[in-house]
């Protein structure tokens, strides 16, 4: 990798870091970068989610006011979280890779669909609590905790935005306090992850090692001043790139 690759996958890990923590999608920042500097599709996936996993734990910590009085919660919805993730993560490196990047194009365009539908999905929550919804932790929720941990096991784009409609769909809590938890659910599904690949698959440790350098800064950035960046825009960029990945992947 050379000086201004290294750069830029640097700079699309706090890209990733800060939006991970706001809402979600980071991967449509980093994974298309990986793609475009030669690294395989599956090797790509696993490199970065393992670089994202120090990202996350700092955009927790970011957000660690919010998860107080959430522990319960946190570890009900957290034991979801890592069996999915884990099996998410087996399903990776069992299927070929030929499924993958058949599949990844379609998992990519779905959470491009989600993060464009996010501003309705959030009006949605907020008239849901006003009305006075039944919200619990009960089995529909820990079920769809447990399939997004799948997802993001397997691929991982947009997980954030599918916690954070479940989670504000389902629970009476603040969005600030719904994001903490989806932090942390992220981070536990991402780590699960992680761990598993480091004995069972093949890594690129140089981008590892940027992308964790970049979004632990991003986590840090995305907790204090994320909030103040305009949502049309953000979720402009996120498109687009998600959309290069897409195109990336099919000419391949």
């Amino acid at each position: 990798m050379t000086w201004w690759e290294a750069l830029l996958v640097l700079a699309a890990g706090i890209g990733a870091g800060t939006i991970n923590t706001v809402v979600g999608s980071g991967t449509l920042i980093t994974f298309p970068v990986l793609l475009a500097f030669g690294l395989p599709p599956v090797t790509a996936n696993v490199s970065n989610t393992i670089g994202l996993v120090p990202g996350s734990l700092s955009g927790a910590i970011g957000y660690r006011r919010e998860l107080a009085g959430q522990g319960g919660r946190l570890r009900r919805l957290g034991t979801a979280s890592l069996l999915g993730g884990l099996l998410g993560a087996w399903l990776l490196i069992r299927l070929p890779g030929s499924a993958f990047k058949a599949i990844v194009p379609v998992l990519i365009l779905l959470a491009l669909v989600l993060v464009v539908l996010q501003p309705r999905v959030a009006r949605a929550m907020a008239a849901r609590r006003r009305d006075g919804a039944a919200t619990g932790t009960g089995p529909v929720l820990l079920l769809g905790v447990f399939l997004t941990g799948i997802y993001g096991g397997y691929f991982g784009a947009a997980q954030g935005v599918l916690l954070i409609a479940i989670l504000g769909m389902l629970l009476d809590d603040g969005m600030q306090r719904l994001n903490a938890a989806k932090n942390v659910l992220a981070l536990t599904v991402n780590g699960v992850a992680a761990v598993f690949f480091l004995f069972s698959s093949h890594t690129d440790w140089t981008a590892v090692l940027l992308i964790a350098a970049g979004s632990v800064l991003g986590g840090q950035i995305g907790a204090k001043v994320g909030r103040r960046l305009a949502p049309p825009v953000l979720r402009g960029v996120i498109v687009a790139i998600g959309l290069v990945a897409v195109v990336r992947l099919l000419i391949a």
